[in-house]
């Protein structure tokens, strides 16, 4: 006969009522990656109401920060409730490769993408080396 309670989900239910980690930020997953010119920051926020998502740059920290809400009705009787609620946050400290100015961020199908370009000055360019003797020669940087 099986039990119907999952004792390890009870357990950390109950550790998350006594220690109050229910409601400390929680962490999303990410994945990060450089297209070409540009870093591509994907985070997973499913469930997420678009409107609660705040992104923001303070010097070179971007803090990504997302609330879900816990569904609230007076005559529910609840038989499993595993989905998590609450407030996420995630911060990353940006390179000086990076243009802040220009970071956009988009919010679809559950995913945050955020697209952050690089820096016309981080940008691998080509420099002229010049000669009296020889015709000018480029070498790569």
């Amino acid at each position: 006969m099986s039990n119907p309670f999952d004792v390890l989900s009870q357990f950390d239910r109950l550790a998350s009522s006594v220690f109050d980690t229910a409601r400390a930020p929680r962490l999303m997953p990410v994945d990060l990656f450089r297209d070409g010119d540009q870093y591509v920051l994907s985070a997973d926020l499913p469930g997420i109401d678009p409107g609660s998502v705040d992104l923001d740059v303070d010097g070179q920290l971007l803090t990504i920060r997302a609330e879900r809400t816990a569904p609230t009705s007076d005559n529910v009787q609840w038989l499993a409730h595993e989905r998590p609620h609450g407030a996420y946050m995630r911060q990353f400290t940006l390179g000086d490769g990076v243009d802040v100015d220009r970071i956009t961020a988009n919010y679809e199908h559950g995913v945050l993408s955020v697209i952050i370009p690089m820096a016309e000055r981080a940008k691998p360019r080509k420099i002229h080396v010049a000669s009296s003797s020889a015709a000018p020669k480029e070498v790569s940087a």
